[in-house]
């Protein structure tokens, strides 16, 4: 992989990773679109530039993040993040060796679509409009909300939007509590692949980050990772302004439209 094709999946990293649209869906079919070929360094470079989406919500919520009185901020990520974990560490791997294809991940889109155009019907009377409010039960529900995402396609943010409007939070509520346990869960699994993780390179077992040694391998997550935070700040910002005007029927056509045509694309190709 180049730097440009580097970039390009980087800029579909930072666009898609907070809107409820499945990042990894769109980071396969750009892959395959684009011809880069999926090795287990592509594939960690996927997972580890995840890092640079997280800054982005550190930046923009930092006085969130950084007010240290607020013990229960973070006490609650960590109750959300704790399925996750678990159920990833289990699960994770196995899906994905099914279910990583083009054609389910494209039904997955679609299906997901419909539901989100009438997640806004189906969910009425919210009644939690801060985080403040949001009690650790409810946090942990929506933690296991999140691990539907396990499912390629389905999308982390739309999953963890969902269970946090089906908790009675607002969609604002709902997003930014998204936003805020993306960055545990995705620290979480940029660790795992990098320090954690063994890939097979060269039929050989390596870490993460014996991979980034290699050749220019560091030199493209350096700038995934820059990429992928600029370009997440203004989608995160797009998002919120979006959603607040026009709720969730934009990405339930979005992700309609989007499994359609990448159905026909991978059925004919």
């Amino acid at each position: 992989m180049d730097l440009l094709k580097a970039i390009i999946i980087a800029i579909v990293e930072g666009l898609t990773e907070y809107l409820p649209v499945s990042s990894t869906a769109h980071m396969i079919f750009t892959g395959a679109i684009f011809g880069i070929q999926e090795d287990n360094f592509v594939k960690m470079f996927q997972i580890s530039i995840q890092f640079g989406a997280i800054l982005a919500v550190v930046f923009l919520y930092h006085k969130k993040f950084f007010d240290f009185k607020n013990l229960k901020f973070y006490l609650k990520l960590i109750a959300a993040v704790i399925p996750a974990l678990v159920l990833g560490l289990l699960f994770n791997d196995r899906i994905e060796k099914v279910l990583e294809k083009p054609i389910p991940i494209a039904y997955v889109l679609i299906l997901g679509g419909i539901i989100l155009l009438f997640i806004d019907k189906i969910f009425k009377n919210p009644k939690i409009e801060d985080e403040k409010e949001i009690s650790f039960k409810t946090a942990i529900i929506i933690g296991f909300w999140q691990c539907l995402a396990m499912m390629p396609g389905t999308s982390r943010s739309a999953a963890s939007i969902i269970g946090g409007m089906q908790q009675k939070l607002t969609r604002k509520a709902a997003a930014e509590f998204s936003f805020f346990l993306a960055v545990p869960t995705m620290l979480a699994a940029t660790a795992y692949s990098v320090f954690l993780k063994d890939w097979q390179h060269n039929g050989i077992k390596q870490k993460g980050y014996e991979l980034l040694l290699q050749g220019n391998n560091l030199m493209l997550f350096l700038a995934g990772n820059i990429v992928a935070f600029v370009v997440a700040v203004i989608a995160i910002k797009f998002f919120i302004g979006v959603l607040m005007k026009y709720g969730f029927k934009p990405w339930g056509w979005y992700r309609i439209l989007v499994g359609i045509v990448l159905l026909i694309y991978f059925r004919f190709r």
